[in-house]
């Protein structure tokens, strides 16, 4: 009997608490009950219109920049026909989303972001309506992409981080409320004490267990979202007692999941953003070079030497087809180093006069990985800011080493050195991600792809010494192809 009117009371509402505890209450105390439970009602409807707009806000997709960008793309490429396009549906299911927040909220701030956002609806509406007419007018495919690249990604864009300012705000709000309701119940809870203490001994045990009951909840909430406020995303609010407290421990976990899957979204999409740009980056053959190999070998024909023209235009094609590898981004130490191998013989025949090279990297490190074009960006600064700088014979040796953890390809080169002070300008802007000077970037670039793939503890070092050389290591975790 004693656990069913437990559960009995748990279930009840924060109303149904209340009207148990000051039909226990003498008379004289009636009036503050009307005015208590006057209070708790505005509270309560404060709670749940924050709630249900928290709900509300949080039925607008996650997904829906991407969807609209992807949807618009589609037509502009006549990949869907107008008719066949879902852009009205999602603009009408945004619209609506937008003026049922509109009825919950009462904060200036998100009223006007939600105005914003039709706004940025209605903008939408019309880039639609250009490229729709731009269809049927024909010809113009160019004008609807610069439209859909300049114009509807950028307001997606600006709608969906709105959204998501909407949201943020509207938790602050309900934290700032909990903490006032939270001062406004001791307060109540201290008038009980002392006026149950003044009439009956026995009524402290319910001015005790009752607002306990209701306070401590609230408590908890206060807590987790103090939590939330300082970056703490993995807190859950797990209390059970009362309809209200139910609803509004569902609905806060489930804006804490969905703002954990925008983080986790927008971490995603930089790292594809990041690798997007180095992988670009990567594929380009500098143009120069291209054209100094083909007027070397041209030179060559004209003297005659047969042999070395099929030895160069050989060299030539390994190292355009190592660059493309079918498209591969993570390749064989092996693959790599022929890619090396190529680019130096090409190199060797262009600067015959003032250039060596030695590739001496143990056999049993062929068949761990690297990232593609990652040995070559280095040997050509160690040709071009090294070796050409200073006079006489220069020598490029590639190596390789184990070592704790992994392993490390070694480019060293005999040529002009770095001093100490540029020496130490070049490790500061590849440590902290700052590649101002073209002059770096090929080594900027490869030490970011590589700790894309490969994590944070891996990249490249430099030592330098000036007029005597530099040597750049190469650190990379053991990994074998099929793994």
């Amino acid at each position: 009997m004693k656990e069913k009117i437990k559960q009995l009371y748990n279930n009840s509402t924060l109303a149904v608490k209340i009207r148990y505890f000051y039909l226990m209450l003498l008379v004289p105390i009636m009036i503050f009950l009307v005015f208590l439970l006057y209070n708790l009602w505005v509270v309560n409807r404060s709670y749940e219109s924050m709630i249900n707009s928290s709900v509300v806000a949080s039925e607008f997709s996650l997904d829906f920049k991407k969807d609209f960008d992807y949807e618009t793309y589609l037509l502009i490429v006549e990949n869907k026909s107008i008719e066949e396009a879902k852009l009205d549906d999602m603009l009408n299911e945004a619209n609506h989303i937008v003026e049922r927040l509109e009825e919950f909220t009462n904060s200036r701030e998100n009223i006007s972001r939600l105005n914003s956002a039709k706004k940025y609806l209605k903008n939408l509406g019309i880039y639609k309506g250009r490229i729709e007419q731009n269809l049927i007018e024909g010809n113009k495919y160019e004008v609807n992409l610069e439209i859909w690249e300049n114009d509807v990604q950028i307001v997606t864009s600006l709608l969906q981080d709105t959204i998501f300012q909407y949201i943020y705000y509207e938790i602050s709000d309900l934290q700032q409320l909990s903490t006032e309701y939270q001062k406004f119940f001791v307060g109540t809870v201290r008038f009980f004490l002392i006026a149950f203490a003044c009439i009956f001994v026995s009524i402290l045990f319910f001015s005790y267990y009752i607002p306990l009951s209701i306070t401590r909840p609230i408590r908890k909430l206060s807590e987790v979202t103090d939590q939330v406020a300082k970056g703490d995303l993995s807190v859950r609010f797990d209390a059970r007692s009362g309809v209200e407290v139910n609803r509004l421990s569902d609905s806060l976990n489930t804006m804490i999941d969905k703002i954990n899957e925008l983080l986790e979204q927008v971490t995603t999409e930089q790292i594809r953003l990041r690798k997007a740009e180095f992988e670009l980056l990567q594929t380009q053959i500098n143009p120069h070079f291209l054209y100094n190999t083909l007027d070397t070998i041209i030179w060559l024909a004209e003297a005659g030497k047969q042999r070395e023209v099929v030895g160069m235009v050989g060299s030539l094609s390994e190292f355009f087809r190592a660059s493309l590898n079918q498209g591969k981004d993570i390749i064989s130490i092996r693959e790599e180093l022929q890619h090396v191998k190529s680019y130096l013989e090409i190199q060797q025949v262009r600067y015959q006069d003032i250039l060596k090279y030695e590739i001496q990297v143990p056999g049993e490190l062929d068949k761990y990985l690297i990232p593609k074009i990652t040995i070559q960006p280095i040997v050509e600064n160690a040709l071009y800011h090294g070796i050409k700088n200073k006079r006489g014979l220069g020598r490029i040796r590639v190596s390789g080493k184990e070592e704790e953890g992994g392993f490390a390809i070694q480019v060293e080169d005999n040529g002009i050195g770095i001093n100490e002070e540029r020496l130490r300008q070049v490790r500061d802007k590849i440590q902290y991600r700052t590649p101002a000077e073209n002059d770096i970037y090929g080594l900027y670039n490869v030490n970011e792809r590589i700790r894309l793939n490969f994590g944070e503890k891996f990249g490249i070092s430099i030592e330098s010494v000036y007029g005597e050389g530099t040597v750049v290591s190469i650190h990379l975790p053991y990994g074998e192809k099929g793994e």
